[in-house]
């Protein structure tokens, strides 16, 4: 006997029985009655619907495969630039102490044994039409400057002691780099070999230096023919000893008239592009069906996040979403895949290629196209932000920008004169004839000091006793340099010292040159 009002959905159970309007876990139960069967045709939606449903999803994966690729690209790229900018660096020397007679001619045949010089760049005072007593010599390889470090500083040209060192860098990061490349070069037990005469060869030269050891590989550097060389080249030793011994012993050994010069070898084989990471691209048939089974468990995600708010605790038993078969496609490139609007028929994903990503048409999908404007916009920007790191706006960084610099029309001519004879601002004061070398003792440094001190900070003050002869110690001039700050701290200070008397003597003050100063050359 009915008791009470009939309730459309009370389930059936024993338990829901004694509770009028429980909800039953069928789907029937939670829209009050059964649902209808569907038709042919609306099946075949259905089916075309979880298949479009898929591509997209397949398509969507694939897209952020694509980027995250094109990041790691972009990465290497960076990394490539930094890596060219710090090797530039390391094949600069800088010369200092020249003797103002000698020519560019005499510098190069001095540094010429230890590898091919690219370049030198010798400064040039246009007041007294000479150079400046130094000069900067850049390498086509950095071993050749390093040679030159080692063998050359200190060496008595033209009368006088040059020194040589390594060119500051105007990039801070640049030290890290280099710092890499020569940890890497430690790997391999590689030596350099420069001044080898034109008529010897690689069996030659491997023929000499197998007497210490098994030899990996010897290959000297291709000249302008098949038959030439440059005149140095690299040999790998299977181990260290081999190795440090061909250096001890081959280096300014006479071979065939030309004294050979030999040092460790700072930069690995692949310096340019860096230590190997494996290959980075993704096989097309595990991309695609990493991209299906993604896309699938979303799928299962996004249905099991519906139930749940529906209130199922447990969902029906559905058919696989099976992946639709796709067309050959290569591995993720540098281009976002474009969406095509769903067909009847089997649709074909064009694969993606190397040009700029497109604005994407997706049917009843704004948020995603959305999402992926926001993703192109946030690739630009970064594209935009890298090209700033890498590149400078205002002057050319890299040896190749610096060589590739076109000058263009009168203006363009007259800054970029400009720019070559501007003057360059010096915080160093150098003192003359203010004492001699008799009057040198440890408090004329804390005298300088405070005295100077009116002027400006004052960072460093050296006194300097410069021989005029190496035969004669008895001739010899103090020079006393003082750094401040600031440039004007400097200039008001060489105003106010200059013509005045100390201990007798006139004082001659005057700005010293800042390049100089630090490389620590005292002789200008």
């Amino acid at each position: 006997m009915q008791t009470g009002e009939v309730i459309p959905g009370k389930g059936i159970s024993s338990v829901n029985c004694s509770r009028p309007g429980a909800r039953s876990n069928t789907i029937a139960g939670i829209l009050g009655g059964s649902l209808p069967k569907l038709t042919t045709d609306q099946m075949e939606a259905v089916n075309k619907a979880k298949k479009y449903a898929m591509e997209q999803s397949i398509k969507m994966v694939l897209m952020k495969q694509t980027l995250a690729h094109q990041q790691q690209q972009m990465a290497s790229q960076r990394t490539q630039v930094q890596r060219q900018q710090a090797l530039a660096l390391m094949c600069r020397v800088y010369v200092g102490s020249i003797s103002f007679e000698l020519k560019e001619d005499t510098i190069r045949q001095s540094f010429l044994p230890f590898g091919p010089i690219k370049s030198i760049n010798m400064s040039w005072d246009p007041v007294t039409q000479k150079h400046k007593g130094f000069a900067f010599v850049e390498y086509e390889i950095p071993e050749a400057a390093q040679l030159a470090l080692e063998q050359m500083n200190g060496v008595m040209i033209g009368g006088r002691n040059i020194k040589v060192v390594g060119r500051p860098s105007n990039m801070p990061q640049a030290q890290t780099v280099i710092d890499e490349i020569q940890e890497e070069a430690k790997n391999y037990n590689r030596i350099y070999v420069a001044s080898i005469h034109p008529d010897l060869t690689e069996e030659d030269i491997k023929s000499v230096f197998e007497a210490f050891g098994p030899i990996i590989y010897c290959k000297l550097a291709q000249g302008s023919s098949a038959h030439k060389h440059k005149g140095y080249g690299f040999i790998e030793y299977e181990t260290t000893q081999a190795a440090n011994e061909a250096i001890a012993s081959m280096n300014l050994f006479d071979l065939g008239g030309q004294f050979l010069r030999v040092g460790r070898a700072i930069t690995p084989p692949n310096a340019l592009m860096g230590p190997s990471s494996g290959s980075s691209i993704m096989p097309t048939a595990a991309a695609v069906a990493a991209a299906a089974a993604t896309a699938k468990i979303q799928a299962m995600d996004a249905v099991a996040s519906n139930a749940v708010a529906l209130g199922l605790t447990k969902l029906p038993n559905n058919p696989p979403i099976t992946t639709p078969s796709m067309p050959y496609i290569p591995p993720p490139g540098v281009a976002i895949p474009q969406l095509t609007k769903p067909v009847a028929s089997q649709p074909v994903i064009p694969p993606p290629t190397v040009i700029t990503p497109t604005a994407i048409s997706m049917v009843n999908s704004s948020s995603q196209q959305e999402a992926i404007k926001r993703a192109q916009e946030a690739q630009l920007k970064q594209q935009e932000e890298l090209q700033k790191k890498l590149l400078d706006q205002n002057e050319p960084q890299t040896l190749q920008q610096q060589e590739n610099m076109s000058i263009k029309g009168q203006n363009a001519r007259h800054l970029v004169m400009q720019k070559l004879m501007r003057k360059v601002d010096s915080r160093v004061v150098i003192l003359r004839n203010m004492v001699g070398p008799d009057d040198v003792d440890e408090s004329l440094q804390e005298e300088i000091q405070e005295e100077c001190s009116k002027f400006g900070g004052v960072e460093r003050v050296i006194i300097y006793n410069e021989k005029q002869s190496e035969d004669d110690d008895d001739n010899v001039v103090v020079k006393i340099f003082v750094e401040f700050a600031q440039t004007r701290e400097a200039e008001s200070a060489r105003d106010a010292l200059n013509g005045r008397y100390f201990a007798g003597r006139k004082v001659r003050a005057s700005l010293y040159d800042q390049t100089l100063f630090d490389h620590s050359d005292f002789s200008g």
